[in-house]
């Protein structure tokens, strides 16, 4: 599969996880949706890199897909701090032992799919801004 084409499906997943993200948001599913808005962010950023030309895009880190995209723009600095955010979303919003007490579902609030919502927006849109040119 062509890089371009390759990429553009995992960008258009990331629309669409932040979209079920939304949805899941106004089903009071918060953990759900915290963690569709780190599959976006994440799916965005792995869009980016294969647009790029990386052959192999590992990992599930936003901040750590972030830094690598730095390697062929250094613009992204700009999200770091919003990667290094959203990855909280990515383990303890599905594991009942990856937090001190409780559940998962009980431990996510609206703030918090908001919030996530809010970050995997910008990821989105900023990786969108990059890749305009591209397609």
């Amino acid at each position: 599969m062509k890089r371009k084409e390759k990429g553009r499906r995992w960008f258009l997943q990331a629309v669409r996880d932040l979209d079920d993200a939304k949805f899941n948001l106004s089903g009071e599913r918060y953990n759900v949706a915290c963690f569709l808005a780190q599959q976006a962010a994440e799916k965005a950023l792995k869009a980016y890199l294969f647009v790029k030309g990386a052959d192999e895009v590992w990992g599930h880190s936003v901040a750590e897909l972030c830094r690598d995209a730095q390697s062929f723009d250094k613009e992204f600095r700009r999200i770091e701090g919003i990667a290094r955010s959203i990855d909280k979303y990515y383990i303890p919003t599905r594991y009942p032992d990856a937090l001190p007490g409780g559940i998962p579902s009980e431990a996510f609030d609206r703030g918090d799919a908001e919030k996530a919502i809010s970050m995997a927006e910008d990821v989105i849109s900023f990786v969108k801004s990059k890749l305009e040119n591209e397609w």
